[in-house]
Order: structure tokens, then C-alpha cells, then sequence
């Protein structure tokens, strides 16, 4: 064990290279300190005879030795055990820093981006040894030995100045623009997202208010010209512009309006107060944002501004949806009039010079827009009569009311097999019954009928084929699973059925007759929440407080379907009774 501990001992440095252990950091005082217990050997009253040094009586030779051996190995091994720990500390902080080094910077990033510089450094690398081959090339040409004749190298030496000099103006000058069509791999740049807040969609859409205000202000001032708001400046207008199509100066006049307006936009802009303006503008008061808005608030704004994109987005779909339905043959008389249309405009165009054309065009842009447009907008009757575009943009249907017509005539069909195949009793029994089932309207569960045990002819109406997600609230309830129900509204010719969405038996539906009711109105679950509310409360004789059907998207639809048929059937009844 002695000779193990001397060779490590001698194998690292030197020992006055070592740290005192006083000094280390996680030196014990179990480990390195005095009070470690050493075992000394015992020795017997004949080794101590032995020992005893034979010049003189009673000194002991060999047993001090032996303690000092023992004290300085132990001490050894102290100290073997420290310069270990100090060891393994300075290994665990290595890796630590090692671990956050990683993290803070990215490697492969820097992999990149050597890869890349090392790439631009090979092409530098090609671009000088081409330029340096090119001229060594050049140089013997231009060192060759001289012949005799004096004159003939003076005229080549001249000619090659000459050229290199052209050669150099021709860089020189060109090229920066030649370096400019050099083909490069686009680079793809994603754009980051900015996270939803407040005072960033007010500001967007006061921005996007001002940027719209010149073009609402020119359609303003167009419509003001066809209405006659202003009977002298409309005349003007008129009797210029007629002029200066009769003349051929359309395009001419135009321009100048154009350049006119940018004049006037330039004294405006330098501070001049001009107002050029057939409608007088209203100036809108400023209203200053909030800086800290509560969390109604926030809410209220963002279902304000959603509602606004809504309606701005359904009325730009609907006039897209009308122009690829014009052109997509979905109205085939309408269609046919355009057809018709453009067939006699190429024909026009092949044979009638196009000044003749112009002029047409010219002059029936002129009184559609002064006069026929003034009496149809006054005489709405002979607008729904005569005006072929009017007539033919509003009879344009949308891919909703495509849709809405298909779901109709598809349901019409069917009520009208059915009832065929109920009229007469002699009908044929030969059709299967998955025939006879798939005549009705099915839900999740099975056919609607056998679902609310109705008669079979009651069905959904073909605005809620699909029905209406809610939750119904029965407060007359005290159990929690009565209290609440997820499920599916519809409505028939007759009656308010619920369909609950957990699996079991029939009795967790509700059926209302339609002429049980005695109150309907909106509702609103929770008055903390801005806005009316996504509920309908519907009051029977057979409940003390209403049903509340709530968490409805689509309340306001629902509850104009719902009213609409109660009233229906309210009406026709108290018409019958009478």
C-alpha cells in the first residue's frame, strides 16, 4: 500500500506545487484535520527489548520511528484527499461554464456562417487567380522581342494603350450596371407576427379610417354630381364633359383634372387652406385613446372591431362571389345578356373606326351618369324595371343563397315524395326500408322524428338543418346534471326541440310546442360580460322560471327563426279558432 501511495505521490507535481489544505475550500475538519484517530501499533515487551538501543538503557530507537512513519502517511492521505476534491470541484465548474457556454451561443449558427465565408473566400480565391492568369497570359504577348523596324512597334504599342485605355472606360462605365444583372438565389425573409393587444388594433384601424378618407371623399363627391346636390356645379360638369367628348377631348380632360388635383394637393400640403369640394366636409371630433383599459373594455372593443371585419369581409365576398357567378354561367339568362353584349362590342370593334366607338361610349357614360342615373335613383319602380345593370347585379346571387336554394328545392323534394308515397295506399311495397328511412331528416342518433317521438312529417326547417350548439339551463332544476345540458337546438313548423348530446335515453331531450309558449326573449347568462348576451329565455306554463338556452354563436339568427315561426303559428291558430 506504501509503494502505491509513492507512486502517485510521485507521478503528479511536485509537492510544494500543491494548495495548502488550510486553504481548500472543501477541506473538513473530519478529513484534514488533527484530530484524526491513527492506530499505532502495539508492540510486546520483546520488541521493546529489542529496540532498546544497546549503548544505552531505556531509549527506544525504532518506535519513534514507526509513529513518525504513521503520522506523515496519514498526512499523506489527507492530503492526497483534498487535491481530489479540489480536483472533482474544479471539474464540476468546468462543466457547468462548458453547459452555458453552449447555451449562449449557437453552434450551428457559427457553422453557417463559416461554411459561408469560407465559400466566399474559395470564389475570391478563383475571381484572383483568373485575373492573374489572364494577365500573365497578356504579359509575354506584350513582351515579345523587337524586330527592326521601329516604326511597326511604335504603332503597336500605341494601338494596345489605346485599346486598354477603351477597355478600362468600358469597365469604368458599364460595369457597375453588367454586375447589376448578375442572377442571385432569392433570399426568403419571414416576417414576424405582432401579438394581439388593445392599442395596436385601435390604432390600426384609425389608420386604416384616414387612409380610406380620400377615397370615400371622391366617391362622395361623384355621387353628389349624379344626385344634382349641387344644380350649377352638376350642369357644369355636365356641359363640359359633353363638350369634350363631342370633341374628342375626353382623355385630355382627365388629365388635367388629374394634374389639377395634384396642384391644389401641393398648396395644401404647403399650408394653403383650399376646399375643393362638392359634399362639405365634416370634420370628426378626436377622440383620445385610453392608456389603461379594463378587461370589459377590451373585450367590448375587440367584439366591436371584430364585427366591423365581419361585415367589411361579407360584403367584399358577396361581390366577388357575384362577379365569379356572372362569369361562371350560374345564372345562364344573365350570363346570356353579357354574352350577347360583348359579341356586338368585337363585332362594333372590327368594323367601326374607333372614334365613332369612343364617342358612343363617350356619350352614354355621360347621360347614364347625369340623367338616367338622377331619375332612377327618384323613381325607384322604374329602376327595378328599366335598369338592365341594377336589375342584373341585385338578381346575382351569393354561394350562401346558392346554397340556401339547393338545401330548399332539395327539401321540397323530398316532402313531395313523401307525401306521393303516402297519398294512395296501393302504393308499391317493394321499397326497402333503408329507402324508407332515408326519406326522413336523421340526426346523430337516427331519424329526427324517432328521435323527439313526432309525427313524420315534422322536420327541421331549412335554416337550422344542422341545428343551433347550445346549453340548455333548466334553473327549475337543482341536480347539476339536470341543471346544465349540452346539446343541439332545432326548430320545426311546430314545435322547439332539444337534442341532448350525452348518450342515453330519450327522456334527457326536451320538446316545446311552439304554441305553449308564452314569452320569448333574449337573454344574457352572465352580466359581468359586455355585449346582449348569447341566451334565449323561453317561458312555458309547465316551468315556474324560463328555459334558457345559452352559449349560442348564433343567437340573433336563431332567435329571429324561432320568433318568426311562433308567430306564424300563433297567428294561423287564433285565425282557425276564429
Amino acid at each position: 500500500m506504501l509503494k502505491k501511495l509513492d507512486k502517485i505521490r510521485f507521478r503528479g507535481h511536485k509537492r510544494d506545487e500543491f494548495l495548502d489544505l488550510a486553504e481548500s475550500p472543501n477541506a473538513s475538519d473530519t478529513e484534514c484535520g488533527d484530530e484524526i484517530p491513527v492506530k499505532i501499533p502495539r508492540t510486546s515487551t520483546r520488541d521493546n527489548e529489542e529496540l532498546r538501543d544497546p549503548a544505552g538503557p531505556g531509549t527506544i530507537i525504532m518506535a519513534s520511528g514507526v509513529q513518525d512513519f504513521n503520522r506523515t502517511e496519514s498526512d499523506r492521505l489527507n492530503e492526497i484527499k483534498g487535491h481530489l476534491e479540489i480536483a472533482l470541484l474544479e471539474k464540476h465548474f468546468l462543466q457547468e461554464e462548458l453547459r452555458k457556454l453552449r447555451e449562449e451561443t449557437n453552434a450551428e449558427t457559427l457553422r453557417q456562417e463559416l461554411e459561408k465565408e469560407r465559400q466566399r473566400r474559395l470564389e475570391l480565391e478563383q475571381r484572383v487567380n483568373e485575373v492573374l492568369k489572364a494577365r500573365t497570359e497578356e504579359a509575354p504577348a506584350a513582351q515579345q522581342p523587337a524586330k527592326p523596324q521601329t516604326q511597326a512597334n511604335g504603332t503597336d504599342k500605341r494601338s494596345h494603350t489605346v485599346s486598354s485605355r477603351l477597355q478600362k472606360w468600358f469597365c469604368d462605365k458599364f460595369g457597375e450596371y453588367v454586375e447589376d444583372f448578375r442572377f442571385q438565389p432569392e433570399e426568403n425573409t419571414v416576417e414576424t407576427e405582432e401579438p394581439l393587444s388593445a392599442r395596436r388594433l385601435t390604432e390600426n384601424m384609425r389608420r386604416l379610417k384616414r387612409g380610406a378618407k380620400p377615397v370615400t371623399n371622391f366617391v362622395k363627391n361623384l355621387s353628389a354630381l349624379s344626385d344634382w346636390y349641387s344644380i350649377y356645379t352638376s350642369a357644369i360638369a355636365f356641359i363640359i364633359y359633353m363638350n369634350a367628348v363631342w370633341h374628342g377631348w375626353a382623355i385630355p380632360m382627365f388629365l388635367f383634372l388629374a394634374i389639377l388635383r395634384l396642384s391644389l394637393n401641393y398648396l395644401i400640403a404647403r399650408g394653403w387652406r383650399i376646399q375643393w369640394s362638392i359634399v362639405p366636409e365634416v370634420s370628426e371630433p378626436m377622440v383620445v385613446p385610453k392608456e389603461d383599459l379594463t378587461v370589459s373594455e377590451k373585450f367590448q372593443l375587440v367584439l366591436d372591431v371584430a364585427q366591423k371585419a365581419q361585415n367589411l369581409f361579407g360584403k367584399m365576398a358577396d361581390i366577388l362571389e357575384k362577379i365569379k357567378n356572372l362569369f361562371m354561367w350560374v345564372q345562364p339568362e344573365i350570363t346570356q345578356k353579357l354574352y350577347i353584349t360583348l359579341w356586338a362590342a368585337f363585332i362594333a370593334s372590327c368594323f367601326l373606326p374607333y372614334r365613332i366607338i369612343g364617342l358612343a361610349m363617350g356619350l352614354y357614360a355621360g347621360i347614364k351618369f347625369f340623367l338616367i342615373d338622377f331619375i332612377f335613383k327618384r323613381c325607384p319602380r322604374l329602376r327595378a324595371k328599366y335598369d338592365t345593370p341594377y336589375i342584373i347585379w341585385t338578381s346575382l346571387p351569393t354561394d350562401p343563397q346558392l346554397k340556401e336554394r339547393s338545401n330548399a328545392t332539395v327539401s321540397r323534394r323530398l316532402q313531395t315524395a313523401a307525401s306521393r308515397s303516402y297519398v294512395g295506399s296501393s302504393a308499391p311495397t317493394g321499397i326497402s326500408k333503408d329507402e324508407d328511412t332515408s326519406r326522413f331528416h336523421t340526426t346523430k342518433r337516427g331519424n329526427f322524428h324517432e328521435v323527439f317521438n313526432l309525427s313524420e312529417n315534422e322536420r327541421p326547417l331549412a335554416v337550422c338543418e344542422n341545428g343551433w350548439r347550445c346549453c340548455l339551463i333548466n334553473r327549475d332544476r337543482k341536480m347539476p346534471t339536470d341543471y346544465i345540458r349540452n346539446g343541439v337546438l332545432y326548430v320545426t313548423e311546430n314545435y322547439l326541440c332539444f337534442e341532448s348530446s350525452k348518450s342515453g335515453s330519450s327522456k334527457r331531450n326536451k320538446v316545446i310546442k311552439l304554441t305553449d309558449i308564452t314569452d320569448i326573449q333574449k337573454y344574457k347568462v352572465l352580466s359581468v360580460l359586455p355585449g346582449s348576451g348569447m341566451g334565449i329565455a323561453v317561458s312555458t306554463p309547465s316551468t315556474q322560471k324560463p328555459l334558457v338556452f345559452g352559449a349560442m354563436v348564433h343567437r340573433d339568427e336563431a332567435f329571429e327563426t324561432i320568433f318568426n315561426q311562433y308567430v306564424k303559428i300563433t297567428s294561423a291558430s287564433s285565425s282557425s279558432e276564429s
